[in-house]
């Protein structure tokens, strides 16, 4: 819509007209903004009128909530909206363009036909605040999930609230918490390995608890030996992922989950690495007693702007009592002819009480719901066979190439160092990724795990072909060599060359924010 009289005098230079054309070519080594694109009287879409009679603006908003100014809204057109837009999109890289192999990250493709379940007018059109007689379909479709979810991970309740995996982990802290003091016995320390994800010890800091690291082993599993040190009657829990984040096997779970039962402590278990073992073990059966699943990436919902993300939290039966509330639940009992509501909301006796507005981001449960659907459960352990399978093929291919720290068979993700590149022809992990930029892949995970020098962590997962991980491959020794060439040093040290964007000094942009388009630091 077009701002009111006099609003492009608030506008900066550009966009009153400073610039001589409004339609940039596809060439320019950068997009302008909006502001830039700006005319006075330009306008995209309007809406046609209501016939509803026009009242003074001063019975519309109070005077005490109006601007002083009219608002400084850009001036365009409707095919230069859509243009810079598009043009903005192709300069970006996204799973539905190529690999995108971010270690950890899970970054798989995601299924178009969950994006049409989502977008379903039935589902996408409900009001969050609908009663429960209303939405039978939704509450439905939010048990279903709760149920494949505790057969996938052997926990028998679940919440769906948490809108992405560090929420989840808050929610389970939380958990272990309310559960500990309900046995009257408040306890301070969380225990996690020296390879967790970084989200972990923030979590145990929020979770009013205090972090206690033990080491891993020189297998790259939990030193079983210093854990059993660190255990005694102050312990809440520990914090694992399984496959660690190494991308290895914890092959003692079965003792470590003894040794913290022993002292009356609670196993969480983080989901990030589900990928690898969906339909072949459960956390459950490991001895788990709270899982956070990452949808966003074992059932490959979209991450962040595409999605958003989320993170349930299942739990074993004697946590059940604390979960969030309220849950939607299947109904004992219904009406003789069966016509009454089968489904409706239920708090847990002891609920932590809410996480998340509403009911957490439920489009990203339809699409996860539809995911398990189209799988099925042997669709689901053929996910996991074909991540590790092609993980493996990787580390196997590129062992010589570059260090295998840990070289044994690795799960879904396998953790790659350029620590002797680095020492033979000074190229970094860092100048790795970038160069692969250019070969036309993502990056991927570089320096973590922490414990890892010069760490590269690609995680291919089980949608990319076999001639996506050779051509990954052939990147990754192509930029071996011409590290090892001369001038490959500087080469590498300056990339990425033909970007959009070189490189970025990445502390800087970290510790000097600038958020509008115009500032400076």
């Amino acid at each position: 819509m077009t701002p009111a009289a006099g609003a492009r005098d608030h506008l900066p230079p550009a966009a009153a007209g400073g610039r001589a054309s409004s339609a940039p070519l596809l060439g320019r080594d950068t997009e302008p903004t909006l502001f830039e694109l700006s005319r006075p009287g330009r306008q995209a879409w309007q809406l046609r009128t209501t016939g509803v009679p026009e009242l003074p603006l001063e019975e519309l908003v109070p005077a005490e909530h109006r601007r002083p100014s009219p608002p400084q809204l850009a001036e365009v057109s409707e095919r230069d909206l859509v243009a810079h837009f598009t043009r903005l999109s192709h300069r970006q890289f996204s799973v539905d363009l190529g690999s995108y192999p971010l270690g950890s990250c899970t970054m798989k493709y995601n299924p178009k036909v969950c994006d049409a379940v989502a977008a379903l007018p039935g589902l996408a059109d409900v009001h969050p605040g609908a009663p429960a007689s209303c939405t039978q379909g939704w509450l439905e479709l939010l048990v279903e999930l709760e149920e494949a979810l505790c057969q996938v991970t052997g926990m028998a309740a679940a919440t769906l609230q948490p809108a992405a995996g560090a929420a989840g982990e808050l929610t389970g802290l939380l958990l272990m918490r309310a559960w500990h003091e309900s046995q009257g016995r408040p306890r301070s320390k969380v225990i996690i390995p020296d390879s967790a994800h970084g989200t972990n010890p923030a979590s145990v800091t929020l979770g009013g608890y205090q972090t206690v690291t033990v080491p891993s082993d020189e297998r790259g599993c939990v030193d079983l030996a210093a854990l059993r040190a660190e255990l005694d009657d102050d312990v809440a829990g520990i914090m694992l992922t399984n496959p660690n984040t190494l991308g290895l096997f914890e092959e003692e779970i079965l003792d470590i989950a003894a040794a913290v039962h022993e002292v009356g402590g609670l196993l969480y278990y983080d989901g990030a690495n589900l990928n690898a073992i969906l339909g072949v073990v459960r956390p459950g059966d490991m001895g788990f007693d709270i899982v956070h699943l990452n949808l966003h990436k074992t059932f490959a919902t979209p991450h962040g702007g595409g999605g958003p993300g989320a993170g349930p939290v299942a739990v074993a039966p004697r946590l059940a009592p604390f979960l969030p509330g309220p849950r939607p639940v299947r109904l004992d009992a219904v009406d003789v002819d069966g016509a009454g509501p089968r489904f409706g909301w239920e708090t847990p006796e002891h609920s932590i009480g809410r996480v998340h507005s509403w009911h957490g981001n439920a489009l990203v449960l339809a699409r996860a719901l539809a995911y398990v659907l189209v799988h099925g459960g042997d669709g689901l352990r053929r996910v996991a066979q074909l991540a590790v399978l092609n993980a493996n093929w990787l580390r196997t291919r590129l062992h010589g190439t570059y260090d295998v720290p840990y070289d044994r068979p690795c799960m879904h993700e396998c953790v790659l160092s350029a620590a002797t590149l680095k020492r033979t022809t000074g190229v970094r992990a860092l100048d790795v990724a970038k160069r692969l930029l250019e070969e036309g892949f993502h990056a991927p995970t570089v320096y973590f795990p922490l414990v890892v020098d010069e760490a590269l962590m690609v995680e291919p997962t089980e949608t990319e072909s076999l001639q996506t991980l050779e051509a990954l491959a052939d990147a990754f020794e192509r930029i071996a060599r011409q590290a090892a060439a001369p001038g490959g040093a500087e080469l590498a040290a300056g990339a990425p060359h033909g970007t959009p964007v070189g490189r970025v000094d990445e502390t800087r942009a970290a510790r000097t924010l600038v958020p509008t388009f115009d500032a400076r630091p």
